[in-house]
């Protein structure tokens, strides 16, 4: 451990600009399924600039060269469902508590998402802009964050975690603490939910995340409501394309992802109530679908009893089937861990990612939470920001990389253990990590 602390890289030490050489790696490039033959990888500044064969000579210079030593590089791995600021928190303090507790514990908490291999998230509700500011000044070592802002919801939908207290809601009145802080906003009309749309767009929104259906972390949102209308759902995705992205919408149940893709929504979250027929029609609209490993951790973590428990217990079940679905169908499908008010749970992030070869094989695992997520961002079109290719190792391509002690195409529960089975860390071409013994300048 004292080594590892010695040997890692944080942003006031990460190099500007510089010259990285990975000598004799195998590449995983977050699309095939075999490796590459030994090769040399150049980044420069903070992009992929030459992949040459590992017995090329170097002409760059002044370089950081880093002995692969026939070891695996892949690009680094992506969340697509991720909420930055609710993973340490409990409920009750994220809503209630000091903001700038919350933003202190949110940084340290991204500081370690991207030790764990991520260099990517996008952040699918809560209150990350500044926390993204941070990170992309270099004042907080973390992931690049797509950020939604505020979770848009309706009266009693899932992310409305008011109390009866603050009922009844008037429109156009006093916002609750929960509406303040940014993590949900509350629209009960095309004209409202309109706005919200925008204000989140206004503050540097990629993408815009609305609630179409029940949830099971919301006290007041049972499972089979649809909750937004399809004007409403018609009037966000007007105002998201207006600005040249897109809506993903959390929907479980067929009746509210029929409802979301009606209205033009993109990116389906969830999805695990869905029949046969609904998997059909999101083959055929090319929709996306954003699934999630859910662990039995999270659903036995809930109070036993509880209302969310409850709601919890008739979710699970449809994990298994609904990724069933997405093979037999082909659907466009991304990965994600939508980890919750749990920072144990946060720290298998890799383990989650792991759980996929339940259904797919390890390379196909790799791939979607690397080159299929970068895909799925890409959708934020001129909104996007962090504009250049994520989630592959090709020349030209952002220099987000990852050097495995082992080959995870053949034992992906490396990806467990990146403390130990994660030997270099690259985001941006900035070095946050390398316990390759040797690196140094030629």
């Amino acid at each position: 451990m004292v080594i590892a602390l010695n040997l890692m890289i944080l942003p006031a030490q990460a190099q500007q600009g510089a010259v990285v050489l990975f000598q004799n790696v195998r590449i995983f490039d977050g699309r095939s399924a075999a490796l590459s033959a030994p090769s040399n990888v150049l980044v420069r500044g903070n992009k992929i600039e030459k992949i040459s064969p590992a017995s090329a000579t170097s002409d760059a210079g002044q370089t950081v060269a880093i002995d692969g030593a026939g070891r695996v590089l892949m690009p680094g791995l992506i969340d697509a469902h991720w909420h930055a600021m609710l993973i340490r928190p409990t409920p009750a303090s994220a809503i209630g508590g000091d903001v700038g507790y919350n933003n202190l514990l949110a940084g340290a908490e991204a500081t370690d998402t991207l030790m764990r291999g991520f260099t990517t998230v996008r952040d699918v509700g809560g209150p990350s802009f500044g926390l993204k500011q941070a990170i992309d000044e270099g004042i907080v070592a973390g992931p690049r964050i797509y950020p939604s802002g505020a979770m848009i919801t309706v009266t009693s939908g899932h992310g409305d975690f008011r109390q009866f207290s603050d009922l009844p809601r008037t429109i156009g009145g006093m916002l609750t603490r929960m509406e303040r802080i940014g993590g949900s906003m509350v629209a009960d009309s095309p004209d409202e939910v309109r706005v919200r749309v925008r204000e989140q767009l206004m503050q540097g929104a990629s993408q815009i995340k609305l609630t179409a259906g029940g949830g099971v972390s919301s006290p007041f949102s049972p499972i089979d409501v649809v909750t937004f209308t399809e004007p409403e759902l018609r009037a966000a995705v007007e105002a998201a394309e207006n600005w040249g992205t897109y809506v993903a919408a959390h929907a479980f149940t067929s009746a509210a992802i029929r409802g979301a893709i009606a209205a033009g929504v993109k990116s389906i979250e969830h999805g695990f109530l869905m029949d046969e027929a609904t998997a059909k029609l999101i083959a055929e609209k090319g929709v996306w679908l954003s699934l999630q490993p859910l662990p039995e951790e999270m659903r036995q973590g809930l109070p036993a009893g509880s209302v969310q428990r409850a709601k919890a217990d008739e979710v699970w079940p449809g994990i298994a089937r609904t990724y069933e679905l997405a093979k037999k169908y082909k659907l466009k499908t991304a990965w994600g861990t939508d980890i919750l008010f749990s920072p144990a749970l946060a720290k298998r992030q890799g383990a989650i990612l792991a759980s996929l070869v339940r259904w797919y094989t390890p390379a196909e695992a790799l791939a979607m939470a690397t080159g299929t997520n970068a895909e799925l961002l890409a959708l934020s079109g001129k909104r996007n920001p962090y504009p250049g290719k994520l989630g592959v190792v090709e020349e030209g391509a952002l220099a987000d990389l990852l050097l495995v002690d082992g080959n995870p195409i053949e034992n992906i529960k490396l990806i467990e253990d990146p403390a130990k089975n994660f030997l270099v860390i690259m985001k941006d071409g900035k070095i946050y990590k390398n316990l390759v013994a040797g690196g140094k300048p030629n």
